[in-house]
This record gives C-alpha cells, structure tokens and sequence, in this order.
C-alpha cells in the first residue's frame, strides 16, 4: 500500500527583522513574498496549509492558517506544531521566504522514502537545507526534545535524517534582507 501523500506546509512565522518589514508580504515581483513558495507547493500537494503566528501579517490567503504559539520565536516551533495538527501525517516543510522553490522539486521530495529516519533533507550547497524537507511523524519528539536556541540544521542533523543530495542550491535562496529580496527579484527577471 502506497504511503499517504505529505501535508505540505509554508511556515511563515518569522519576525523578519531584517527585511524591516512584514516578510510574508512584502513584494517580490508583483506578489506577495509568501505567494512564491505558497504556489509551487499547491501545484505539487493536494493539502497545503500555512503555519504563522497570530501577530504575523499575511497576504490575502485561499488555505487554511494554522496559528503556532507566539513563543519560542523558531522554525522549530512551526514544525512541531504542523507535525502535533497533522493528524500522523509527515508533512513537507517549506520556508514563506523561499520564493525559487519549484513543483518538480517539491514532488521529488515528497515522493522521497525516509528509509526509517525521522527526515528526508536536502543538501545542497553543501549544507543540509532543514528548512525544505520532508518530517516524518518520528521527527516530533525529536524536534521538542532539541535545546533551545539551538539552529534547526544542527537539530536536523542529530536526528540522522535521509539526506537528498542535490547538486543546484539556487532553490534555496531565502529572503531575509532587501539586499536578498533584490537578488532574487534580479534572478526572477531573468526567468532563472
């Protein structure tokens, strides 16, 4: 019997300080940051929802929010929440500030067998890319059980996830800084 396809979810909880500005709206070509992501995982999951904190703005959405705790202020705390509403389902998790995501990408990574591990992550660029990955129901306990304040790679990686190879680390161009945002809205321009 074929496993359940994941729930995808976009976590868009951050405080994007950086960004000086509501990072989930904030414009990218037109959109809303949050819309980029948003659409390539909708083009290749069948349930998509957003995690955010209440005090995060959005942009106008047509899925379902799931409000996470205010406190702790971590990527962790969106993928244990995700993971705790889930209903046993693995999700795949994807960053609100990841716009070059693709759907072939996505559907790669949900298609990925754990092969018994908690995780299926990327790594590309030569590091483990946690914030686009695949968390196996297995994976809750681990991700609460982490230290606080410690970086989701280094909890990622302690739990011994199934690691994807990947030689193209542009997917994973995030968006933190207005030096980021025009970086990205270049390579947009450029249809790369």
């Amino acid at each position: 019997m074929a496993k359940p396809s994941p729930l995808g979810v976009v976590l868009a909880g951050g405080r994007s300080t950086r960004l000086g500005g509501a990072k989930a709206t904030v414009e990218l070509a037109g959109r809303p940051l949050l819309a980029w992501p948003l659409e390539a995982m909708r083009a290749a999951l069948r349930d998509v929802v957003v995690v955010a904190k209440a005090s995060t703005p959005l942009p106008e959405l047509d899925v379902e929010v799931w409000i996470e705790p205010e406190e702790p202020a971590h990527p962790r705390a969106g993928l244990v929440h995700a993971l705790e509403r889930a209903g046993g389902l693995a999700i795949l998790a994807c960053a609100g500030d990841l716009p070059l995501i693709s759907p072939p990408l996505v559907r790669r990574l949900a298609a990925e067998d754990s092969g018994g591990a908690p995780a299926v992550a990327p790594r590309a660029g030569g590091r483990l890319q946690p914030l686009l990955a695949r968390y196996e129901p297995a994976a809750l306990d681990l991700l609460r059980a982490a230290p606080p304040g410690e970086a989701l790679t280094a909890t990622v990686a302690a739990m011994h996830p199934r690691v994807l190879e990947l030689e193209d680390d542009a997917p994973f161009a995030n968006v933190n800084t207005p030096a980021d945002l025009e970086a990205v809205a270049q390579r947009i321009a450029r249809g790369s």
